[in-house]
């Protein structure tokens, strides 16, 4: 066991998994628990990573593990409460869950079954459980990563999706995360999983508020297979309390000819960890990833991306940007791998950021590995302050200071936010992000 302090929570989990297991009777016996009680085995020996760690040097988890959280705290929510958070209603397929629980209710389904196949992964665990046993937890490391480790042995709700061959999705499909924490801290598993079979197109969005004032934590994984030839939009919005801490991981594999293309727009979150991994495994793969954060006050917002292409003749282009102010932290590692079977890859990499505040720190660390010899590729970051001469020029022509500052960041933003592709999501972020920057 990792003797480390502050396990308290560590300790409780493992209570909570052994006492739901005694009530399991012969369910415990399936292959799903036995991956269950591998993955706890494995968070028991990893335990809660540290300062120490590589991965999480400028990223403490101290202060939320020392929270108390309640883990089946109640999840109904009705219409009104949902007017507090003041979501648009976006067409298409909106799936709701309330502190990492399927809310049917709130949700609806417009595409046809024949065309979209949606089942919560409580429902797939009863009905599917050999599609689990063929996808779930295959992708995702639980091995050397705790927190995917931990949702692995938790994680009892979520979404599976299934997009048959050959099948265009024309409305795209909006899963809508809330932490309910007005009365208690209040903690998730939220597990999904996307499967896009061969020449198949899907867009999905995973968007993550905070309704009260209390504490949340949100563990959540994604699982994303894109088979050969198929394209798949993925875009995460993240709009949570300063008292949310939040760690995520999506982890992608793409076959031959396949497209992956993603935007993580984080707007507010106390603490924020994104680890977005893909691995290009077929080759004449393309993946796009942009990102954008606005971390003010005390807010610390990481993201880990990483790359891994491992087949020939493969594209990949990153783009993340930040704006920080106030005492806030923002942290970018950016990997790429390049394998030596990756021949003739194109692999490009760029994090750019704005700090506002001599207070407010950014750390960056983009990591280029290259096992092959015939490749282009190339990383850079670029950490500094609004364009002083612009911001001269447009006070110059009587715009006041405050105004051109949030027309100059805006202008800074704006070549990642373009790159949201559903239309009414993007203009939804547009407002809050200039509803921020006029603060």
């Amino acid at each position: 066991m990792n003797n480390q302090p502050n396990n308290d929570l560590k300790a409780k989990l493992l209570a909570d998994f052994r006492a739901s297991e005694e009530r399991m009777n012969g369910a415990s016996k399936s292959p799903l628990h036995q991956l269950r009680r591998e993955a706890l085995t494995q968070f028991d020996r990893l335990g809660f990573p540290t300062v120490k760690h590589e991965e999480w040097k400028y990223t403490n988890v101290n202060s939320l593990i020392k929270e108390v959280f309640e883990f089946n705290a109640d999840a109904r929510l009705t219409v009104e409460d949902l007017a507090q958070l003041e979501a648009s209603r976006l067409e298409g397929n909106v799936l709701y869950f309330v502190n990492g629980r399927y809310q049917p209710e709130l949700s609806t389904i417009v595409s046809p079954a024949d065309q979209l196949s949606i089942t919560t992964l409580a429902e797939a665990i009863k009905t599917t459980p050999e599609l689990l046993t063929q996808y779930f937890a295959k992708y995702a490391d639980y091995q050397d990563n705790a927190f995917t480790a931990l949702n692995t042995a938790f994680a009892y709700d979520g979404v599976v999706i299934q997009v048959p061959a050959h099948t265009t999705v024309q409305a795209p499909t909006i899963l809508r995360f809330i932490s309910d924490a007005r009365q208690v801290n209040v903690a998730s598993h939220p597990r999904n999983l996307f499967i896009v079979n061969k020449d198949a197109e899907i867009k999905v969005a995973e968007s993550f508020r905070t309704l009260g004032d209390q504490a949340s934590f949100t563990n959540v994984v994604t699982e994303i297979v894109v088979a050969e030839d198929a394209r798949m939009e993925y875009y995460k919005i993240q709009n949570e309390s300063d008292m949310a801490y939040h760690i995520g991981t999506t982890q992608v594999d793409q076959k031959d000819g396949s497209l992956f293309y993603s935007a993580t727009v984080t707007l507010d979150g106390g603490f924020i960890r994104n680890n977005l991994n893909i691995a290009l495994d077929g080759s004449n793969c393309e993946a796009h990833m942009y990102g954008l954060y606005f971390p003010n006050g005390r807010q610390h917002i990481d993201n880990h991306t990483l790359v891994d292409h491992r087949k020939p003749n493969s594209h990949s282009n990153e783009l993340y940007k930040g704006i920080l102010e106030d005492r806030s932290t923002g942290v970018f590692n950016g990997k790429i791998f390049v394998q030596q079977d990756a021949q003739k890859t194109n692999a490009y990499q760029s994090c750019k950021n704005v700090v506002l505040s001599n207070d407010a720190t950014m750390n960056t660390k983009p990591q280029l590995e290259i096992f092959a010899d015939d490749v282009k590729c190339s990383h850079g970051t670029t950490t500094g302050k609004l364009n002083e001469e612009a911001l001269f020029y447009m006070r110059s022509r009587g715009i006041p200071k405050d105004e051109a500052q949030s027309l100059l960041m805006y202008a800074f933003a704006e070549d990642v936010i373009q790159k949201i592709k559903i239309d009414a999501l993007r203009e939804q972020i547009e407002r809050r992000i200039q509803a921020k920057l006029a603060r």
